[in-house]
């Protein structure tokens, strides 16, 4: 019976020392790729989600354009020692020849005119307007104001009439009511649209990070687009409305022809805002992010991981091989 209980703890005691062997090699062998998949590196990581920061990195870029484009429009036509500034506007009137020359003593009626205190020309910008005479540019330009609107009746009261107050026909008084609303939005949105614009641009890079932060950035990148987009749409609805409005006036003689660069200005900000958006949403479910890669949900590029497999080759052969 002694020898019996002896040689059962002896086989107790070597398959405990059995187990604790095998434990041990299953805790200290080499990590295979299902391991590296699972726990990837901060350098597999990167790798993995480097298409996805270049995407981000270029939405950051697509805003910065727009909020230069923006800022352009911002300051343009505020100062007329600055003619860069002064030929930025949304529409310039020419009055040099107002008086149309069917009517008898036209030449002097326009040399009145002038001698009155009528400009030659007078542009429009965001937030003012500037006057002069078209052998000497841009003379003076009236004081920024917020929430500008354009009133033309009042200029021509005030430089024909000496400020006289006179009576307005009813069609005409709610056109201007339609350009002071219409204005006062369209200076709304263009400002708030640089400001959030100009917000976002640090903020798209981090997108890279996780998916779920992309949602709310790609929103607000969305709300930027939109705001500049509509300003942009109420400017050159606008001003092309005032341009013919101006120029069918027959017993006029008033030219009026739309600022090239404001409008170009104006509708690449827009444009670039649009792409920057479309792409923030398309990264909300494409391209995987860091979180994504860490959790093992995606892997992102493959060449992370075969890269991975490239270095563990040697070592496994030599392995096998033993020395070379």
């Amino acid at each position: 019976m002694g020898l019996f209980r002896r040689s059962e703890k002896q086989r107790l005691a070597e398959k405990e020392a059995r187990s604790r062997n095998h434990n041990s090699l299953e805790t200290d062998r080499t990590p295979t790729s299902k391991d590296e998949a699972v726990h990837p590196s901060k350098q597999q990581i990167k790798r993995a989600t480097r298409t996805r920061l270049v995407w981000a990195i270029l939405t950051s870029f697509l805003l910065l354009v727009s909020v230069v484009f923006l800022i352009l429009v911002e300051i343009g036509n505020t100062q007329k020692s600055q003619k860069v500034l002064t030929d930025i506007y949304f529409i310039k009137l020419d009055l040099s020849n107002i008086a149309p020359q069917s009517i008898p003593n036209a030449v002097l009626l326009n040399s009145i005119a002038r001698t009155l205190g009528l400009h030659d020309f007078y542009q429009v910008g965001l937030w003012n307007f500037c006057e002069g005479y078209n052998g000497d540019g841009v003379t003076d330009c009236s004081s920024p104001e917020t929430l500008y609107w354009f009133n033309p009746v009042e200029i021509l009261v005030n430089e024909l009439l000496s400020g006289a107050t006179i009576s307005l026909p009813t069609d005409v008084t709610n056109i201007l009511n339609i350009i002071k609303v219409a204005s006062a939005w369209m200076f709304g949105l263009f400002l708030s649209g640089a400001c959030l614009t100009f917000l976002l641009i640090p903020i798209l890079p981090l997108s890279v990070f996780s998916r779920l932060l992309t949602l709310p950035i790609a929103l607000f990148t969305l709300l930027a687009a939109i705001l500049t987009t509509v300003a942009t749409v109420i400017a050159t609805v606008m001003f092309i409305i005032m341009r013919n409005a101006f120029t069918s006036v027959t017993e006029l003689n008033i030219g009026a022809t739309l600022g090239t660069e404001m409008f170009a200005f104006m509708w690449i900000a827009s444009a670039t805002a649009i792409l920057a958006a479309l792409v923030q949403v398309g990264l909300c479910c494409c391209c995987a992010s860091r979180r994504d890669v860490r959790l093992g949900k995606k892997k992102g590029s493959r060449k992370a991981w075969n890269e991975g497999e490239a270095e563990e080759k040697p070592r496994r052969r030599r392995g096998l091989l033993g020395r070379r």
